[in-house]
């Protein structure tokens, strides 16, 4: 019913080991921490500021890093932010010197966190004639105990909790919502009805295979002519005859008897009236206790659980080996899982826009108006260590340097050599321009220096007095 709820439930699905795995999975692909380089780097290519502003924006997006502590805490803050759908931060300032920035980011739990929006109602719109709505104030509101249910929340709205400004939050959410766009949900919602129905599965499996597994006693009683009644007690007092069973306590040492029996082992007892059949005693044989793996259908939701998790099954069962090889030979799935984490990441830098404007907006380095228009300019590189991505460059290379020797020899004559660059080795007008400087720089550095004749021609001086004679004459 609620967003609270909704987080609750995520983090309980999040300690199951199957969700668990692919959670680490995913984490571990977006976020790689190394010693050497940075976590991520803020790319300003595509801006047209100057290059001192340029520098400073770097310097303040690495002091963003040092707020968040990401270097350290990377793993953490993205795994809370995949998790629970919705990542809070709370933007401490000094108000007596707000030159100085962000001074501390507090994460706050979105369970303690809600969005209030007052609405003012206006008057029927002339051209529509519809209602018309106008947000008359927004902020969030922050309760210690949480907003648990609609009512507790509602009621601690107005009394209880303390009121935080729009601006003084960073928040960041999946972008998924429910069907009434009421609830932000996560990225594990998905996951929540195939992880019931494998959980409940497994639980009938193991009461089946626990229950029918030991061998039973069938007791088939001469009643004879005795009347029903008397038959009745004739077979309880043999049943409580027959259950009695000594047990041994292995925490005391004691051995105790026992008249009790688990009802997964209780025998089976029958009258029998009469004939030539007698007093009997027979067995039940036990169920088949096969094992949970190589159930069909424990492997059917397994395996559909896996998928909504959109974790390639090959990187989450043991049993699948997986190994690198040519772009060929990767499969599709890995290919998808790729470009999901590059959703992922750019759905999570969304954090680091909102606080790195906050902060130059607050040391003056940039007005709010500037600052959105190279809003949507701004990239961040993440450090990638996924294998299939070097590949992938690496074979993408090796094609188009072998594509361009078999059409160098036709350059001049069918294909020229602006049209090679471009559709050959796909370089764009930029590259073509920037790869011509570098070509003509790295020529003038090997090119001979004429300032190196004079020192050759000095060393023949001083061993050979007549040639020293004439360069002076």
């Amino acid at each position: 019913k609620t967003e609270s709820e909704l987080v609750t439930k995520y983090r309980g699905m999040a300690m199951q080991p199957e969700i668990s795995q692919a959670v680490d999975e995913i984490v571990n692909e977006s976020i790689n921490i190394d010693v050497d380089d940075e976590v991520v780097e803020l790319i300003l290519d595509d801006t047209d500021l100057p290059d001192k502003v340029k520098d400073k924006l770097t310097e303040e997006f690495k002091h963003v890093l040092r707020l968040l502590d990401f270097s350290h805490a990377g793993y953490d803050i993205y795994s809370k932010f995949y998790v629970d759908g919705r990542l809070n931060y709370h933007v401490i300032i000094d108000n007596d010197n707000i030159k100085e920035g962000i001074k501390e980011l507090r994460y706050v739990d979105p369970r303690k966190l809600k969005l209030i929006r007052e609405v003012e109602k206006r008057d029927k719109d002339k051209h529509s004639g519809l209602p018309v709505k106008k947000v008359k104030a927004e902020y969030y509101m922050y309760s210690e105990n949480g907003f648990g249910s609609e009512a507790k929340s509602s009621s601690m709205s107005g009394t209880q909790g303390f009121k935080i400004s729009k601006d003084s939050i960073a928040r960041i959410t999946s972008g998924q919502m429910s069907e009434n766009n009421a609830l932000v949900l996560g990225y594990l919602h998905g996951a929540i009805k195939p992880l019931n129905q494998l959980r409940m599965l497994e639980d009938a499996t193991i009461i089946y295979t626990l229950t029918r597994a030991p061998e039973r006693r069938v007791f088939y009683i001469d009643v004879g002519n005795l009347p029903k009644s008397k038959a009745e007690q004739y077979i309880r007092d043999m049943m409580v005859r027959h259950k009695n069973k000594l047990q041994y306590n292995s925490s005391t040492g004691e051995i105790s008897d026992s008249r009790k029996m688990m009802t997964m082992t209780e025998d089976f007892w029958f009258p029998r009236r009469g004939g030539e059949r007698t007093t009997e005693v027979d067995t039940m044989a036990g169920g088949s206790a096969a094992g949970l793996s190589g159930d069909e259908n424990l492997q059917y939701f397994q395996r559909k659980l896996f998928k909504s998790l959109k974790v390639p099954l090959s990187r989450l069962e043991p049993e699948t080996m997986y190994s690198f090889g040519r772009v060929s030979e990767i499969t599709r799935d890995e290919m998808k899982f790729g470009k999901f984490i590059k959703r992922q990441r750019s759905r999570f830098s969304g954090i680091f826009t909102q606080i790195l404007e906050k902060q130059l907006i607050l040391k003056g380095i940039m007005t709010p108006e500037e600052f959105a228009e190279i809003k949507n300019l701004l990239r961040y590189d993440f450090i990638s260590d996924n294998y299939f991505d070097e590949l992938k460059e690496a074979e993408i290379n090796r094609e188009r340097l072998t594509t361009l020797r078999e059409v160098e020899e036709h350059i001049g004559t069918y294909y020229s050599r602006d049209w090679v660059r471009k559709n050959v080795l796909r370089m764009s007008e930029d590259d073509i321009k920037e790869m011509e400087k570098e070509i003509a720089a790295e020529a003038e550095n090997e090119a001979p220096d004429d300032d190196d004749a004079p020192d050759d021609m000095e060393t023949q001086s001083n061993s050979s007095p007549t040639n020293s004679k004439e360069i002076n004459g």
